[in-house]
This record gives structure tokens, C-alpha cells and sequence, in this order.
């Protein structure tokens, strides 16, 4: 301690006495003590002679310019409630079962093993959210199932890219049943916010896992004790069987996931990442972040004329785009190639992808205009719905008129991966249009929820029609109509298509399905990374196996048949 603590107060001195009575001394002081400060007869004051810092007591030290300030908490700390409690052990045992089966079966490829390992990982989030006291909300619960059907994708389809598709999808669904937003920020936030979880669910479960081996050393040696004598007896006496019966050893191999030692830093990576996304789960389920806490302040509102011109001009631009293109359909096309001098395949390629842009930018014209919107009394209410109404109404029939164009573009140049693609968004967009309509009538209330929703049960039923097989199915069918088949190309797709090749004439049929037949025999998968479109190919292919024509598939471009039809052959600018 310093010196300064250490003194102890002296006490005050006795006024000197100028008479015996003392009333001298005592009038004396009572002038003294209405005499004015130093500091108001001008003299200087004396400084301290200790610092400032020490003059206040304890063990005070003088100020560290190099030391940091005090943290500030976070904008995340601010959205998320108190820590939760300790994380219970049923949530622990379904973060290393989904641990363990990640590292057991994902490292073969994606099938029905993608659905098992979420079941453990969604039972630990469930546990960790009722500990804390959270009730099963309807839009929770449809999130989870949503995200839980998405996964079924992998298992149904051979595919990659709608299967891709799906598990982004499942892992956003998740997300958002984990967080429960409501808002346009709020929800497109918390579809990523299981991220934000990362750090604290391993810190979190890193303290659980220490509280409860400090509580219960004893208890945890039993238990792996028993666990490992039970993976002996399960080893030997399982070798003993399967030497001893040829058919069950070959369903013991089909069963148990092949682990072998090259695969152990990659089984070892998918281990780590079952284990950290199933924490993140559980601790984005015991405390979520309020996303719906961040808010946009609304635009400056604008006057009736100055908001509603532009959009009245836009109106009147597309009702005469639409004229223009009933004219088409009543007059035919025929008639408008003949004045244009477009060609079928030409005016077929040249209007989808400008529709499509025109979609888009009404939709971002929209959210513009509703965030300057005139508001406050009913009037201006009334003119929003009207004019944005009419607006949506027009650009509903703009996606109607792409939709048709992307229909003449197929059936002069076929389907393929890149236009069933574009086509799904093109309709996926006419049905936020229709969700728009519907909030200016019944409340925008749900409209992000709704949007979300509508494009997670897209992407599952954009994975459930098995795009691939519905593109094999459309080019088969233009071949028996007389048309072109583009074989180079069918023969790129998945095994999803083999069930409509496996239709084609010889030598097509073959040289279609060789290099998928190659690809499934090379591919050694156990059953649960694989789907239920390869397993059906497998069947397709073991029926009739394809010849090796090689001969014969050299100018498979075009195969027999054919069109006078103008633009008849393969598109140059879709490769895809």
C-alpha cells in the first residue's frame, strides 16, 4: 500500500486563547470563517501534493494509455437473450451421435445417410430449446419439417444440382425454425444466423463436457468401459458369424460403413463438423438471436404526384407491351416472324431472358416504392393498393408471356438443365407476385414467411419431378414427334434419366446410356448414399445393358429423323 493510505488523519488544533475567558478566540474564528476562499482574493491556489488518481484511495494506479478500454457489448450480444443454462446430457448424447454418423456415413456421398444424420442433430436442438423454455411454435414447426423433407431430396435423386439446392435449403429452413423471425431482414438473416452460433455452442459445450467429468469421473470410466467391451463382443463374435455364413457376411458388408485408414483425416473433418453444426443447433435453440431486433427505418414518405407518376407511366408501358402481345396471339406467329423476318428459332431465343430481367426489376421497383410510399391517412392507403396492385397484375401477365416464350424456345431446341432451370425461377417469381397481391388485401403480416416458404417448397418440388429425367423424358418424346435428339448431350446427365433413354432405338439407346452405365459400374456406394434414382438405374441397366457402339456414336449430335422446321438443331448459345 502507499504511504498516502497509511497516514492516519491528525486532529484539529486548539484555537490559541487570547483572553481566559476564550471569548476572544471564539469571535475570532467566527470572523475567520466568514472570510472569503483563498481563490476569491486572487491568490493562486496551492497545488495537491499528491496525484489526483491517489487521492481517492485503495490501490489505485495512474492511467494506462496503452491499456484497452472496456468492451463494449456487441450488436449480437444485444440480440441474444442470457446465457443458457448448462447443457443437459440427452442434448450432449445427440451431438455425438450425429458426430459419429457423419463421420460414418457421409464420407461415402449423399443419399438417405443425409436425413439420418439430421434426425440426432434436430432431437439435441429440440431437447436444448425446451430446457430453456421455448413452446413449439407452428412456423417452427414448419420450418423443421420443411428442412427435414428437403433431405429427402438426396435420397430420391441422383442428380447433383438439385440435390445441392435441397441441402442449402434444409440447412436454411433449420436455421430459420431455430431463430422463429418474422421480418424481410429478420428472416433472410436468420436463415444464415445458425453461423453466428458456432463459437458459443463450442464454448457452451465445452463447459457442459467439463462440469460433468469433474461431477461424475467414476460414472463416465463405467460407461466406457461397457462401451468398449461391448465393441469387442460385437467384433468378434460378428467375425465369427460372418465366416461362418456367406450370406450374412454380405449383409453385414452391405450394412456397416466401410472405414478404412487413408479415410481417417477426411471420416476425422466430417466428425468435427457434425459435431460443431450440431452444437451451433442446440445453442441457436437454447438462445436465439432476435434478428427481428435489427430494423430498417422506412423511407422519407413522398407526395401522392411525386410517388405515383413514375409508377402510372410504368403501368402504361406494360398494358401497351401486353396489347402488343395479344396482337401476337390472335394474329399468330407465323405473321410476326413474316414482318420482323425473325425466324422460329429467332423470335423463340429472343424475348425470354429480357421478361425475365423486366420480372426481376419489378419486383426491386415495388419494394422501392413501398419504402416511399404516401401513408398516413386512407387515401393514400387506397392509392398504393391500387397502383402497385395493377402493377403486379401486368408483370403477372409479363411472366405469363415469358413462360411462353420458353415454351416455343423448348420445343424448337429441346429441354435442357439451364431452361427447366430459369423456367422454375420465372414461375417461382409469378408466385411472389400472386403472394404481393394477396398482402395488399389481407395485411403483409406473413409476407416474408410466406416468400420463404413458397421458395423452399420450389426447391422440393423442383427435386421431386427429377429434373433430369424430365429433360430425358421431353427430347425422347421430340424424337418420336419427328424432331432432332441431341444424344451428346443426354448422355452427360444422371442416372436419373436412364428409365426415358432406356426407351430410345438401337444404337441411340446405347449411345446414350454408356457412359452412365460406365459411371454406376465404377461406383461402389453402400446403401445409404445411395438414392433411389441409382438403384433404379442399376435395375434399368441390368435388364439390358447397353452395347459398346462406338463406331456409331461418333456423330450422335443429331440422330435419326428430323425436322423441316426452321431452327431444328442445337442451340449455340446454351451449351448447358
Amino acid at each position: 500500500m502507499s504511504d498516502h493510505t497509511s497516514e492516519t488523519p491528525r486532529p484539529a488544533e486548539a484555537p490559541e486563547p487570547s483572553d481566559p475567558s476564550g471569548q476572544a478566540g471564539t469571535s475570532e474564528q467566527a470572523a475567520l470563517s466568514k472570510a472569503p476562499p483563498p481563490e476569491s482574493r486572487g491568490t493562486a491556489p496551492e497545488p495537491p501534493k499528491v496525484p489526483g488518481y491517489a487521492q481517492q484511495g485503495g490501490q489505485q494506479h495512474p492511467p494506462d494509455p496503452w491499456r484497452p478500454s472496456s468492451p463494449q457489448p456487441s450488436a449480437l450480444s444485444t440480440l441474444r437473450p442470457a446465457e443458457p443454462a448448462a447443457i443437459r446430457g440427452v442434448t450432449l448424447c445427440c451431438v455425438l451421435a450425429t458426430a459419429m454418423l457423419s463421420a460414418l456415413l457421409l464420407g461415402d456421398g449423399l443419399g438417405l445417410n443425409a436425413l439420418i444424420v439430421a434426425v440426432p442433430a434436430t432431437l439435441g436442438a429440440f431437447f436444448a430449446a425446451r430446457t430453456a423454455g421455448r413452446r413449439l411454435r407452428p412456423w417452427t414447426a414448419f420450418w423443421a419439417v420443411g428442412g427435414l423433407a428437403l433431405l429427402a431430396v438426396p435420397a430420391l435423386r441422383d442428380a447433383g444440382w438439385p440435390v445441392f439446392l435441397a441441402v442449402v435449403s434444409a440447412v436454411a429452413l433449420g436455421s430459420l425454425a431455430l431463430h422463429g423471425s418474422r421480418s424481410w431482414l429478420g428472416v433472410f438473416l436468420g436463415s444464415l444466423g445458425l453461423f453466428s452460433s458456432i463459437a458459443d455452442g463450442l464454448a457452451w459445450g465445452g463447459r457442459g463436457v467439463r462440469a460433468r467429468m469433474t461431477g461424475s469421473r467414476r460414472r463416465l470410466g463405467a460407461v466406457l468401459r461397457s462401451v468398449a467391451v461391448a465393441v469387442v463382443l460385437l467384433i468378434v463374435f460378428g467375425a465369427l458369424f460372418a465366416s461362418a455364413d456367406a450370406a450374412f457376411a454380405d449383409v453385414l458388408g452391405s450394412l456397416m460403413p466401410d472405414v478404412s485408414v487413408s479415410g481417417s483425416p477426411w471420416r476425422f473433418l466430417l466428425f468435427v463438423v457434425g459435431l460443431v453444426g450440431a452444437l451451433a443447433a442446440a445453442y441457436a435453440a437454447a438462445a436465439p438471436v432476435r434478428w427481428d431486433g435489427i430494423t430498417v427505418r422506412r423511407g422519407k414518405a413522398r407526395g401522392r404526384l411525386e410517388w405515383a407518376l413514375p409508377l402510372i407511366v410504368l403501368n402504361m408501358l406494360f398494358a401497351v407491351f401486353i396489347a402488343v402481345q395479344l396482337t401476337v396471339l390472335l394474329g399468330g406467329y407465323d405473321k410476326v416472324m413474316a414482318e420482323t423476318d425473325l425466324s422460329y428459332s429467332e423470335y423463340a431465343r429472343q424475348g425470354f431472358w429480357q421478361l425475365l430481367w423486366a420480372t426481376l426489376l419489378t419486383l426491386l421497383v415495388i419494394a422501392l416504392a413501398l419504402r416511399w410510399a404516401p401513408r398516413g391517412r386512407g387515401r393514400d392507403r387506397t392509392l398504393v393498393r391500387t397502383v402497385l396492385g395493377v402493377l403486379c397484375l401486368l408483370t403477372l401477365i409479363v411472366v405469363a408471356s415469358a413462360l411462353r416464350r420458353m415454351d416455343l424456345y423448348v420445343d424448337a431446341y429441346g429441354l435442357t438443365r439451364l431452361r427447366i432451370s430459369v423456367a422454375a425461377v420465372e414461375l417461382w417469381l409469378g408466385v411472389v407476385l400472386v403472394l404481393i397481391m394477396a398482402a395488399g388485401v389481407f395485411g403483409a403480416r406473413l409476407l416474408p414467411r410466406a416468400v420463404a416458404a413458397s421458395a423452399a417448397v420450389g426447391v422440393l418440388a423442383f427435386g421431386l419431378i427429377s429434373p433430369d429425367g424430365l429433360i430425358a423424358e421431353q427430347n425422347v418424346q421430340r424424337y418420336r414427334d419427328d424432331h432432332s435428339i441431341d444424344i451428346a448431350y443426354l448422355r452427360g446427365l444422371s442416372a436419373d434419366a436412364v428409365p426415358a433413354l432406356d426407351t430410345l432405338p438401337e444404337p441411340l439407346r446405347s449411345c446414350a446410356l454408356r457412359d452412365i452405365e460406365r459411371s454406376l459400374r465404377s461406383d461402389h456406394a453402400p446403401w445409404y448414399a445411395t438414392s433411389w434414382g441409382e438403384a433404379r438405374a442399376r435395375d434399368v441397366l441390368r435388364k439390358r445393358s447397353p452395347d459398346d457402339p462406338t463406331r456409331s456414336c461418333d456423330g450422335s449430335r443429331t440422330g435419326v429423323g428430323g425436322s423441316d422446321r426452321d431452327g431444328d438443331e442445337s442451340d449455340p448459345y446454351d451449351p448447358y
